[in-house]
């Protein structure tokens, strides 16, 4: 279900699975994130013809599938002007470096070749970074909320901020069990900058909107905290050190999750590196390679 809900005078979300924000300023509307098919697309396509509601800007938080994968779909149909983080842009007009990068590089096998890794190729006129951007009539703060990805921004419109995916939802946070992040270092510090944003509220990328957004923001930081806790009382029991890939099982074993697939077990592998480099940057531990294994050990 994707439902339009109105934030204030000129901001709305399409509350789904993966929110997908909108601005409207007279005969311009900016759409924040494409969501994960053309099928998602065409929900939010055929509800803003309902309402009558332009679209001529895209703006894409960050370049996972889930977040553009429509947009191939939009660009074939409406003139919009698109702009990525300039990182994200080249994942999001070259889409194969998802699966090759959590292939560790090699050529990815046909089973990682799918919608919820690919999504099809975008055009992106420009590329930011963090600051102060116009964008036809929309004035656009955008703000750096790297960790769950490599150069995830954040934009703040007429007040309210859309936040992508550097928070979720209560609900979202322990279903997932170990959330999707490539750096815990990064992700904290994202989740402390985030409470210093001036706006009227926030739309995360999985998770309903908040006026009051910070206590949701601290449960994650709460959360990530808890997991590198764990990780680091987890490589403490092994004296002589625990490998990559042991450290991988005992967190999906010890959090429950259930990775049954290639694709699934290639993730939570990136989640669980995250929390060990983490670990790593705050000199907790220190790492070796020893036996032709990635070696994790407590640092003296």
């Amino acid at each position: 279900m994707v439902k339009f809900i109105q934030l204030n005078e000129t901001c709305y979300y399409f509350s789904a699975p993966v929110n997908i924000g909108y601005v409207h300023h007279g005969d311009e509307g900016l759409l924040i994130d494409a969501g994960i098919d053309d099928s998602v697309m065409r929900k939010v396509l055929r509800q803003l013809e309902e309402k009558n509601l332009p679209i001529t800007h895209l703006f894409i938080t960050h370049a996972h599938a889930d977040h553009y994968g429509g947009a191939s779909y939009l660009q074939e149909r409406h003139m919009v002007k698109t702009m990525a983080p300039v990182f994200e842009a080249a994942i999001l007009e070259n889409p194969a470096l998802e699966p090759l990068y959590l292939f560790g590089g090699n050529v990815p096998l046909k089973e990682l070749r799918n919608k919820f890794l690919e999504g099809k190729p975008i055009t992106v006129a420009e590329k930011v970074e963090e600051g102060i951007y116009s964008f036809g009539s929309f004035e656009l703060h955008t703000y750096d909320l790297s960790g769950h990805s490599y150069h995830q921004l954040g934009l703040v419109v007429d007040t309210i901020l859309y936040a992508g995916d550097s928070y979720f939802g209560k609900e979202q946070l322990h279903k997932h069990k170990i959330p999707y992040i490539v750096d815990a270092a990064l992700t904290v510090e994202t989740l402390e900058k985030i409470q210093t944003i001036d706006c009227t509220g926030a739309v995360p990328g999985h998770g309903e909107f908040e006026q009051e957004f910070i206590p949701t923001v601290k449960a994650n930081l709460d959360y990530h905290h808890e997991v590198l806790d764990w990780t680091y009382e987890t490589v403490c029991q092994y004296e002589t050190g625990i490998s990559h890939e042991q450290i991988i099982a005992k967190m999906c074993e010890s959090y429950e999750v259930h990775a049954p697939t290639l694709a699934q077990w290639l993730l939570f592998r990136t989640a669980a590196t995250a929390y060990v480099i983490g670990l790593i940057k705050a000199h907790k531990l220190h790492h070796t390679i020893r036996d032709y294994k990635w070696i994790f050990q407590k640092s003296d």
